[in-house]
């Protein structure tokens, strides 16, 4: 099994409360990623780890100039830069102009997971965004650590719910007010793409009257991960 790691979170775990101390952060990285991997070990045969950390010029932000505004630079530790050079280098990390990490990671598994099928893969990430793939996800969180197995059925709705509830972390809010329990009245009897589409639109209709279709397609190329 081909695990692809996302590993911007733990580079900035790794980087936090270390001050200036570079060596302290990579040796606080390698033993975490030793540590994930021995961990996933126990429950597949990985035969490859893909990693994937510090893509930039988020193509996000031409298209909302709020989007992920409210982060604050003020919070950054000094050696989150030069830890990520260094997964770069030692790890042979993949990244790109204009993407996120996770879409980068999405991609490479909606190949995989076509060429190969779905089980071959595994994405490596305690980031919920990955929840709206068909697609086995570790979350090594100490709380977690676990594997979740998400179906198509699952996966649609965790993205529609998202263009429902929003995402503070990211600041995307369109459909303010309206939270879990009225995405789930909403959603509890859609089983396909069409009627996931047709019911959160008609969401946006009643917020957004006649800009209903602009401020649709907006949030959605925000939350939505690319896999091509």
């Amino acid at each position: 099994m081909v695990a692809l790691f996302d590993a911007d979170s733990l580079v900035w775990a790794s980087s936090y409360g270390v001050e200036e101390d570079i060596d302290l952060a990579i040796e606080k990285y390698n033993d975490s990623f030793t540590n994930i991997i021995y961990d996933l070990n126990e429950i597949y045969d990985i035969s490859e780890v893909i990693t994937f950390n510090n893509s930039k010029g988020n193509f996000r932000k031409i298209l909302d100039t709020n989007y992920k505004a409210n982060r604050k630079s003020s919070g950054i530790p000094s050696v989150l830069t030069h830890l990520h050079d260094y997964v770069t280098q030692t790890y042979n990390s993949v990244s790109k102009y204009s993407l996120e990490t996770d879409d980068l990671v999405a991609t490479y598994w909606n190949n995989i997971a076509k060429e190969d099928g779905r089980d071959t893969v595994i994405i490596v990430s305690i980031d919920k965004d990955y929840k709206q793939l068909p697609a086995l996800i570790y979350n090594y969180h100490y709380k977690h650590r676990c594997v979740y197995d998400i179906e198509p059925v699952e996966a649609l709705y965790n993205f529609y719910e998202q263009m429902i509830i929003g995402d503070s972390i990211d600041n995307v809010n369109y459909c303010k007010g309206y939270g879990k329990k009225y995405a789930e009245k909403l959603l509890k009897d859609c089983t396909s793409h069409y009627q996931f589409t047709k019911k959160v639109y008609e969401l946006f209709t009643i917020i957004y009257k006649s800009k209903a279709k602009l401020k649709y397609i907006q949030c959605y190329n925000l939350l939505k991960l690319r896999t091509e």
